[in-house]
């Protein structure tokens, strides 16, 4: 794709996509159903913050990208979600999380596009 033509590139990202094409029972997202929101979006188009597009297939507890040979475990994405969580609810207020490196997980850009794009983040 001709750079130029890209909506997504540096950090006017928009991933977000419309909470009304989930089920139901998935529009809130929560702990205990952030992976199937995952597994239910598979095949569909993310950017990372810079732009790069990419898709993912999961197999069990790993979600593999199209962009690289190694997968991002469920329980990576279920600790940068708490980490989202407790940042939310941090005292002051102030928020620490403010994009993919300071989530401080294995696959940041990945974990952040995808939440972007479920409407996590």
């Amino acid at each position: 794709m001709d750079e130029s033509m890209n909506p997504y590139t540096d950090n006017n990202v928009d991933n977000n996509m419309d909470k009304n094409s989930l089920p139901k029972e998935m529009q809130r997202i929560t702990a205990e159903n952030l992976w199937e929101v995952i597994v239910f979006c598979k095949g569909k188009t993310f950017y990372t913050k810079k732009g790069l597009p990419f898709t993912y297939t999961v197999k069990g507890g790993e979600l593999f990208t199209d962009r690289r040979d190694r997968s991002i475990t469920r329980s990576t994405f279920e600790k940068a979600f708490a980490k989202l969580q407790a940042d939310r609810e941090n005292e002051s207020g102030e928020k620490k999380i403010t994009g993919p490196k300071s989530l401080n997980v294995y696959g940041a850009p990945y974990v952040w596009a995808v939440f972007m794009g479920i409407g996590v983040i």
